[in-house]
């Protein structure tokens, strides 16, 4: 082996030094990385505003057009398709080309799919597409207008990568892919999210922003109306829209499409016939059996996935489920209801800008006029050529002789094409011809000289182009084309006529393609109403001597006869000391969905939903009030009033308070009062004045009225007094009111009630007997007055308790001192004079008493006789 010289060690360590160059390491990784960036975001990531494509997107649907596949022709193997974007314009791999390609032809994923596929190309619950092999594919229709005129130098065509054939650097787009499309993609930095739009209202747009260059982003959602997502759906709300019009952000809340169905044996189903846009259906389907599982929505009893070309997801509920509240759960916990994210951000002038919607117009218009300019400068410049050989033939057919003597004595063409070049025509002879630029070719001699086209043209005539028919074709012709000449060239001139041509071009297509939209926007209920969410159910809500407050479904209460035990309604709290003793005191019957105002001693008003009162069971104590209300230390609850939800209300704000009329109050030391119920629309959270309430004074019930009724009061001594409520003017929240009953030393009032002649007055005391009693037996007197006996009290009736009105199908809750409940049809107990003392309703014990009474409103659906559990 050759040994190396002594010094060669010492040239290798030369020459390496000599390569090797100092850097700064932090500027050398900035700079690499900001081209790295600048590659992502231009060259991959993001789309361009003008035909809304990528690069991948437009190599492969360019490879497409160099291979023939029109909308017209045959389908070809989607292989073959992806190696020639491959080898030609695109050296990424298959797995880079074959998913864009597969993604342009998903009429789930793309509102207007740019390539025709055959095969298999995978499904909205997330199966994967066939191997290229085995699937075919052709441009669309919308695919082949993207690339319509591109032929007639409308766009910029650049080197591919190797440099060995041209691609367009942007497609001429007839229609806006960018909005009708809406484009996807995360970058360096930087993502994009765009929705689709129609294609009919957004070329509408276009033409309004044509006619209009002033129009709003506001103005615009007067021809577009927001996305339509190629899966339906239904949008929520215009205010996203309208924000991501004007500043190209902005968020979409977007449901699924649903119906209900009636099943055999009274059961319903939920049956889903859209998903909202990017959301798998298999993966819904398997979230929702989950929830189903979870007990979450426990309501479900069966989901089955019975789509085809079409959604149709039935979910089977069980029998005694409300549809309604299923479907908002579904809505709450599920990918049925999803946000949409806008970001609108495209290459324009090869920089990514986030741009609104009248900007990605506007883009897409100058890129439009640009188009029709260059095609129209193209076409002029075909036809001037066209138009300077017919006019060489023209003057060769004018002197044909000459023509045919000077080609048959030349030795070769080029001879002949040099003598044909040096003729030269005068003025008189070339203006007799009719040809239209003459002048603008004589010598200063008036000498018309053939150019070099037209005597190639000339030499490349056919002898059968000679005969008369001939002649008069080619006259015919260059009196055409001057006529295109002319046009193009005014159009040329004339902005007012290239944005018309762009226009009318805009509406040929949306005649030809345009479809009506699949996504419905409707007015936004706002967040899912948690009350939607929870079943509208009958309650009973009690409220304690001390303050402890819960509802309690009204089913776990059994009806009974009168003189009946009861059940424990309520655990009391006893220490023995009378004074320390529980008792409930307040029982009112409602549903979950309504409002209760709660008045009270005071004279404050609070409200509260239903529903947010603590649901506790039938023997449990509850919470305390004061948890729930903000309550002032020295208040007590007086009163409740339940307000019934409007359910045509968006925001579930409106109720019944809305309705004219007044809430009439009344206070223990006889003072009343009535106040416009409007006057109660708006109560804080921490509650509002209701009435002025004097020293030694307590509000102590409170109904509402239209004006013109008979109240009747009743006092603890058994005294009563009916008068008319127009005794007692309207007066403001802060007033205290005027006197009712001129009330005798020690005694107060116990209940106030509404006279209704359909009905009759209940009177009940503390050792559990009442007295029902018509009102015609309770004369009209003054307001203020002493007023007559209702019942006489004793030791054997104790003091009276309370008073109702009360119907003959009503039913009555009795609740006592020990809490004992029971409820009583009210058909079962006779009427009696106001002079007798009345029955027994409850059997109690000797240290027990009545504390408490409330009708219940009848519910014909609820069976004779409901068992305690």
């Amino acid at each position: 082996m050759p040994q190396q010289p002594e010094n060669g060690n010492q040239e290798l360590d030369n020459r390496s030094s000599a390569s090797v160059r100092l850097v700064d390491v932090s500027e050398e990784m900035k700079s690499c990385f900001i081209d790295y960036a600048m590659s992502v975001i231009i060259s991959r990531a993001l789309p361009d505003v003008r035909d809304g494509l990528k690069p991948s997107q437009r190599r492969i649907l360019f490879a497409m057009h160099e291979l023939g596949l029109a909308p017209n022709r045959k389908h070809l193997k989607c292989a073959k398709i992806v190696g020639e974007t491959m080898g030609n314009f695109h050296p990424h791999g298959d797995q880079a080309i074959y998913p864009t390609l597969v993604h342009m032809a998903q009429p789930w994923a793309m509102r207007e799919v740019l390539i025709d596929g055959q095969g298999n190309f995978g499904s909205i619950e997330g199966d994967p597409p066939a191997a290229m092999r085995y699937t075919e594919a052709r441009l669309s229709s919308a695919g082949a207008l993207l690339m319509a005129d591109m032929e007639k130098d409308t766009v910029d065509f650049v080197p591919n990568y190797d440099e060995t054939r041209m691609e367009p650097s942007v497609f001429p787009a007839a229609f806006p892919n960018l909005v009708v499309n809406g484009g996807t993609g995360i970058a360096v930095g930087m993502a994009t999210n765009i929705p689709p739009h129609n294609l009919s209202e957004t070329i509408d747009g276009l033409v309004a922003l044509i006619d209009q260059p002033g129009l709003s982003t506001d103005d615009l959602l007067r021809y577009i109306q927001g996305p339509d997502f190629p899966t339906g759906g239904v949008i929520l709300g215009k205010e996203g829209i309208a924000h991501y019009f004007a500043t190209g952000r902005g968020s979409l809340k977007v449901r699924g499409t649903i119906h209900f169905e009636e099943l055999r044996g009274g059961k319903s189903a939920i049956i889903i016939d859209e998903i909202p846009y990017n959301v798998n259906r298999a993966a819904l389907v398997e979230k929702i059996g989950e929830l189903v599982n979870q007990k979450v929505i426990p309501e479900i009893l069966d989901i089955r996935d019975e789509s085809d070309e079409n959604t149709r997801v039935v979910i089977e509920l069980k029998r005694d489920a409300i549809p309604k509240v299923v479907a908002n759960n579904l809505y709450k916990h599920t990918p049925l209801q999803t946000n949409f994210a806008v970001n609108m951000v495209a290459i324009d002038r090869l920089r990514p800008k986030s741009l609104n919607l009248k900007e990605l117009l506007s883009c897409y218009l100058d890129h439009r006029h640009e188009v029709v300019v260059r095609r129209t400068r193209f076409d002029l410049n075909k036809a001037l050529e066209r138009a300077e050989i017919l006019e060489g033939f023209l003057i060769a057919l004018s002197r044909l002789e000459d023509f045919i003597q000077i080609i048959r004595q030349s030795s070769n063409r080029d001879e002949a094409r040099r003598k044909l070049l040096g003729l030269e025509f005068l003025a008189e002879e070339i203006e007799a011809l009719g040809i239209a630029d003459y002048d603008q070719r004589l010598n200063e001699g008036e000498i018309y000289r053939l150019t070099l086209r037209q005597v190639e043209a000339i030499l490349d005539l056919r002898l059968y182009q000679l005969t008369g028919l001939e002649r008069e074709k080619i006259a015919s012709e260059y009196a055409e084309l001057l006529a295109k000449i002319k046009e193009f060239r005014e159009i040329l001139a004339s902005e007012e006529k290239i944005w018309a041509i762009v226009r009318a071009e805009l509406l040929e297509v949306k005649e030809k393609y345009g479809n009506p939209r699949k996504t419905k926007i409707v007015a936004d209920e706002g967040e899912v109403a948690f009350e939607d969410l929870i079943a509208n159910q009958r309650v009973v809500i009690t409220l304690t001597h001390n303050g402890f407050i819960k509802r309690t479904s009204l089913d776990s209460y059994r009806s009974q006869r009168r003189g009946g035990r009861g059940v424990i309604g309520m655990s009391t709290l006893d220490t023995g000391v009378e004074e320390e003793r529980d008792f409930v005191e307040s029982l009112f019957n409602a549903s979950t969905h309504d409002y209760l105002l709660f008045f009270t001693t005071d004279g404050r008003v609070y409200i509260q939903r239903v529903y947010e009162i603590p649901e506790k069971e039938r023997a449990s104590k509850g919470k305390n009030i004061a948890s729930i209300l903000e309550l002032k230390p020295t208040e007590e609850i007086a009163s409740m009033l339940r307000i019934v939800a409007n359910p045509q209300s968006l925001d579930g704000r409106e109720y019944a308070l809305d309705k004219e009329g007044y809430i009439f109050f009344c206070t223990s030391k006889g003072k009343v009062k009535k106040t416009a119920i409007c006057e109660f629309r708006n109560i804080r959270k921490g509650g509002i004045t209701a009435i002025s309430i004097d020293e030694n004074d307590k509000l102590i019930d409170c109904m509402f009225t239209d004006g013109q009724k008979e109240i009747v009061l009743i006092t603890r001594e058994g005294q009563s007094i009916r008068f008319a409520e127009t005794d007692v003017r309207p007066m403001g929240r802060n007033a205290a009111g005027v006197n009712g009953i001129d009330l005798q030393p020690g005694d107060e009032v116990v209940g106030a009630t509404v006279v209704d002649n359909r009905a009759t007055l209940l009177v009940v005391s503390e050792k559990g007997i009442g007295k029902r009693t018509s009102f015609d037996e309770y004369r009209k007197q003054k307001r203020a007055g002493f007023g007559i006996k209702t019942m006489k009290t004793t030791d054997k009736t104790g003091k009276v308790v309370s008073a109702l009105t009360v119907l003959e199908d009503d039913e009555l809750m009795l609740l006592t001192l020990k809490g004992n409940v029971i409820r009583i049809r009210i058909k079962d107990l006779r009427k009696t004079g106001r002079n007798t003392q009345g029955v027994r309703l409850v059997q109690m014990d000797s240290d027990d008493k009545v504390t408490s009474i409330a009708r219940i409103i009848p519910d014909k659906e609820e069976n004779e006789e409901t068992l305690v559990p």
